[in-house]
C-alpha cells in the first residue's frame, strides 16, 4: 500500500518572531509608511547637504539685494539673474543651502538630547523602582518636582543660568525630558519584576543587578523606543524655540529656529524667510510623530490591527 500524503495546514507554519511580527506590522502602518519617507528624506538631506547646497551657507551673496524673493529660472525668473530657489536672507545668504545645513543640527539636537534623557532617566527610574523605600522617594518627589514646571520655560531657566549656547540649550533639554523616561522606565521595571521568570531568575542564584540588566530592563526597550522616537519630535521643537528667542544656537550658524528668529519682522514684507524654515520643522516633526506612532502600534500587541 502506498503512503497517503496528508495536506499541511497553514496552521502549522511556523510563527514569525517577535521582532519580525512587529516589524511585519510597522510595514503595513498607512502612518509610519509615511513617517519613515519623510524621516528617510531628511536624514539623505542632512548626510548630503555638502553635495545638494548650491552655495556655502555662511557666504553672503553680493550680486543680489537682501531679502530678494525665490528665483527660479524655470519658473519665470530672469536668466540674467543667479537663482536661489528659497530666495535670500537678511545677511545676503543663500536661503535654500542655510535650510539644507540646518537638518544635520537639528537632527543631531534631537538623537543627542533624546539619547542623553533615555540614558539618565532609565537608569534612575530603574534604580527607584529596584531599591524602593527612601531612594524611590528621593528619585521620584525630584522627578515631580521637574515635571510641575513647563518643559520650555524650564529650559529657558536652565540655559539662563547656565550661559546661552547650542551646548547649554542641549543640556538643558535634556535635563527637562529626563522625568518622562525616569517615569516610565519605574513602571515597567515595577510590573515586570514580579513576573514568574524574574522570580525564577532570582530562585536560580540571580544577583539584583544581574536580574535587573538581563531580565527587567530589556522589557523596558519597548516602550522607550516609542518614547524616544516622540521625544526627538520634542526636542527639535524646544530647541527651534531657545534658539528663536537668542537662548541656542549663535549666528552665523544654520539653524531653523534661529532663522525664524532673525527673520520674524520679515513675515509680511519677506514671508518666504518664515515659511521655508517653518516648513522644515514642522516636516521633521511630523515625521517622527507619525512613525512614533507607527511604533506604538506595532509593538504593541493589544493594538495589533490598529492604524493599517
Amino acid at each position: 500500500m502506498s503512503a497517503v500524503t496528508l495536506p499541511v495546514s497553514t496552521s502549522s507554519r511556523e510563527r514569525l518572531s517577535p521582532a519580525r511580527e512587529a516589524l511585519r506590522r510597522l510595514s503595513k502602518h498607512r502612518s509610519a509608511q509615511i513617517g519613515t519617507v519623510i524621516l528617510v528624506l531628511m536624514i539623505l538631506v542632512a548626510v548630503f547637504a555638502p553635495l545638494l547646497a548650491p552655495y556655502d551657507p555662511f557666504q553672503r551673496q553680493l550680486s543680489v539685494k537682501r531679502r530678494q524673493p525665490p528665483c527660479i529660472h524655470l519658473l519665470g525668473c530672469p536668466a540674467d539673474q543667479p537663482e536661489h530657489i528659497f530666495g535670500i536672507d537678511g545677511n545676503s545668504r543663500d536661503l535654500f543651502s542655510r535650510v539644507l545645513y540646518g537638518s544635520r543640527l537639528s537632527l543631531q539636537i534631537g538623537f543627542i538630547t533624546v539619547t542623553f534623557a533615555i540614558l539618565v532617566g532609565g537608569l534612575l527610574g530603574a534604580l527607584s523602582a529596584f531599591a524602593g523605600g527612601w531612594v524611590d522617594n528621593v528619585i521620584m518627589r525630584s522627578m515631580d518636582v521637574l515635571m510641575a514646571f513647563p518643559s520650555l520655560l524650564l529650559a529657558i531657566a536652565i540655559v539662563s543660568v547656565l550661559g546661552t549656547g547650542l551646548i547649554n540649550a542641549l543640556l538643558a533639554i535634556g535635563i527637562v525630558s529626563i522625568p518622562r523616561y525616569a517615569r516610565l522606565v519605574r513602571a515597567t521595571v515595577l510590573q515586570v519584576r514580579e513576573m514568574e521568570y524574574v522570580q525564577a531568575s532570582r530562585a536560580l542564584g540571580g544577583g539584583g543587578l544581574h536580574v535587573l540588566f538581563t531580565r527587567i530592563l530589556p522589557n523596558a526597550i519597548t516602550p522607550l523606543i516609542v518614547q524616544g522616537t516622540l521625544g526627538i519630535a520634542g526636542a527639535i521643537i524646544d530647541a527651534a524655540a531657545l534658539s528663536f528667542l537668542g537662548l541656542g544656537a549663535e549666528p552665523p550658524r544654520p539653524e531653523w529656529g534661529l532663522m525664524l528668529g532673525e527673520e520674524r519682522n520679515s513675515v509680511f514684507s519677506a514671508p518666504h524667510l518664515v515659511i521655508f524654515p517653518g516648513l522644515a520643522i514642522m516636516l521633521t516633526v511630523l515625521s517622527f510623530n507619525l512613525l512614533g506612532d507607527g511604533l506604538r502600534d506595532a509593538l504593541d500587541p493589544r493594538l495589533r490591527g490598529s492604524g493599517s
